[in-house]
């Protein structure tokens, strides 16, 4: 290090957004410090949730010559904007127009504070160095990147029910079939994929070369995909269709994609209800394996909430991805073995395309309702590593591009 700090002291200004800092150096570098040299110390205020660059402040000059061993008395003012807010302010030696000193690793002062109503709150003064702050912000982000999304899920939990209830409820107001239409349309849906691959292609399955086992298998291969790309075909569009609650600040915008996930699942419930119905009438039971289900369902969401949290961020920005994303979840489905065996795919694509967790999934599913068969842990592990993996990231994605969502709708 080539300064030090033997004194420092912080002082608000009175009725003023603003901070008074009063600092001794001792110089430890092997040069001496000119004020004409352009040697001086000052003070950059960024935003302290952001980390952007607000202002570049005013210099303090040193009076006179600062040799090496010796000290200099400072005194800085530290003005703030004047909008309440969170601000950090780094406040280090500098050489004018060739480089400030906390750059190339001396210590620097760190100040945090508040501003509301026009003045100014301290909350932290901190001799560090970039090194250390930059250690330090990435542990507080990591901390947060887990905790913000399920402690934001729970805090608004109330919301999210109301607006998912509101969701489904207005989709199909004024309809003659009303509520129904949650359970007529994945069956009406099912129904046109077991035409056109149960009698048309006469598709089967290898273990029960009925059609009634085709019928069971490809329902099951569907439960996960329906929730899955109904959340998915909708989140690109999402904070368009709300962009009056953009600029809200007190809105929390990352539960949007949230309430499209539960929606999904709403109707995967009650296909869930039909494809038991059905079961029960064709085997005469329903194994008790199904017990694993919400092992199978959690990572399922987890993974849906963070792909809707990416795709729903990007579709601001990028307008024609509905459109691509669109094609890319048709290609999803054919790629992933719901209409068909397995045993179709190309051996030789076999271990890239086990890896989609649709195909996880649609195996889990399809083992704890109609083999008896818990879902193999090899995979399942690897599903819920790389479900939770997508869920943080989606967020984080999501949280860091939303504070300029305003800007772009």
């Amino acid at each position: 290090m080539s300064v030090a700090y033997p004194e420092v002291c912080v002082d608000l200004v009175p009725g003023r957004a603003a901070l008074r800092v009063r600092l001794r150096l001792l110089n430890r570098s092997k040069e001496t410090w000119r004020a004409e040299e352009g040697f001086a110390i000052g003070y950059q205020v960024f935003d302290a949730d952001t980390g952007t660059l607000i202002s570049d402040g005013l210099r303090g000059p040193i009076a006179r010559e600062v040799a090496p061993a010796e000290v200099a008395d400072i005194e800085l003012e530290v003005e703030l904007p004047a909008e309440a807010g969170r601000y950090r302010v780094f406040v280090s030696p500098l050489r004018e127009q060739i480089c400030w000193y906390y750059a190339q690793g001396w210590r620097f002062l760190l100040l945090d504070a508040v501003v509301a109503g026009r003045e100014a709150a301290l909350v932290r003064a901190k001799l560090t160095t970039l090194r250390a702050f930059r250690r330090e912000t990435l542990l507080r982000s990591l901390g947060r990147a887990f905790q913000y999304p399920l402690a934001g899920v729970w805090r608004h939990r109330g919301l999210i029910g109301s607006m998912v209830r509101r969701d489904i409820v207005g989709r199909y107001r004024g309809s003659f079939g009303g509520m129904f239409w949650t359970v007529l349309n994945p069956l009406l849906l099912m129904v046109t994929y077991f035409f056109v691959f149960g009698i048309v292609l006469r598709t089967r399955f290898g273990n029960d070369p009925s059609r009634a086992g085709f019928v069971l298998y490809f329902l099951a291969g569907m439960l996960p995909w329906l929730a899955f790309s109904e959340a998915a075909g909708r989140a690109p569009f999402v904070i368009q269709e709300h962009r009056n609650f953009v600029k809200k600040l007190v809105f929390p915008l990352e539960i949007l994609p949230v309430n499209l996930v539960l929606a999904g699942l709403v109707t995967e419930v009650f296909a869930l209800g039909i494809f038991a119905i059905g079961l029960l009438a064709a085997r005469g039971a329903v194994p008790l394996t199904v017990l694993w289900t919400p092992a199978l369902l959690a990572p399922q969401l987890l993974f849906t909430a963070g792909l809707s949290w990416f795709l729903a961020a990007l579709g601001v920005y990028v307008r024609d991805l509905g459109q691509v994303n669109g094609f890319l979840l048709t290609l999803w489905f054919f790629v992933t073995p719901i209409c068909y065996p397995e045993e179709s795919l190309p051996a030789a694509a076999m271990p890239v395309l086990a890896k989609n967790p649709l195909f996880v999934l649609v195996a889990g599913y399809r083992a704890i309702f109609l083999e008896g068969q818990p879902p193999a842990f090899s995979s399942l592990w690897k599903l819920w590593l790389v479900a939770a993996l997508v869920f943080f990231l989606g967020h984080a994605f999501f949280y860091k591009l939303k504070r300029s969502f305003a800007d772009v709708i």
